[in-house]
């Protein structure tokens, strides 16, 4: 079983361990295998996220390594997930249902599917699997290999499995799992409250 490391946020203030322990490792322990009752738990935990007018427009295409569609995912990623991913015990596509049943456009659709995923994200981390979510694939080939309607928009493949710290990664990416998790300071992501029209002086 893989070699357990920690990469606990330094925040500027406590916020849950579920939070600051999280994080989106490269290395996967390719022995481990991902059962279906923890699978289920994941996608469970998406499925009761926030949506705009409860619309719920994730959509999740699961594929598991050893099938078929797992290596046809997997060859959809960009070169630099490819040499990772593989190790993982699921690769998960992720799609937003943009365009409802009676045509009308969803706006807030991928909004809401990332709210999905961030739950998923957790619910992982609380059964003590890790995941990494990844924009580097071709969505234009996912549609097509998955035959995904017009309706759906590819949005991102999630790798879910157990972390292997002792996996070996090439370089420069063994260096950025080492390195340490960094964020924006808090005040550079806030925004002013910039007086309205009406109260700005003449």
């Amino acid at each position: 079983m893989g070699t357990n490391m920690t990469k606990t946020a330094a925040t500027s203030v406590p916020v849950h361990p579920l939070l600051a322990e999280r994080w989106s490792p490269r290395g996967f322990d390719a022995a481990h295998t991902l059962g279906e009752a923890r699978l289920h738990a994941l996608l469970e935990a998406a499925r009761w996220a926030p949506s705009a007018n409860n619309s719920q427009p994730w959509r999740f295409l699961v594929t598991r390594r050893g099938e078929d569609a797992f290596t046809r995912l997997l060859d959809l990623l960009n070169p630099g997930n490819r040499v990772w991913a593989g190790a993982a015990g699921a690769l998960l596509l992720v799609a937003a249902e943009t365009v409802g049943e009676d045509g009308r456009a969803r706006p807030w659709a991928l909004y809401d599917t990332g709210q999905a995923v961030a739950c998923l994200t957790l619910q992982a981390q609380a059964d003590g699997l890790s995941v990494h979510q990844m924009g580097g694939f071709d969505a234009a080939a996912a549609r097509e290999a998955f035959g995904l309607g017009a309706a759906l928009t590819p949005v991102v493949v999630v790798a879910v499995g157990c972390l292997d710290a002792a996996a070996e990664l090439p370089e420069p990416l063994a260096a950025r799992e080492s390195a340490p998790r960094t964020r924006h300071a808090l005040d550079a992501l806030l925004l002013p409250a910039v007086p309205g029209p009406e109260h700005r002086a003449a």
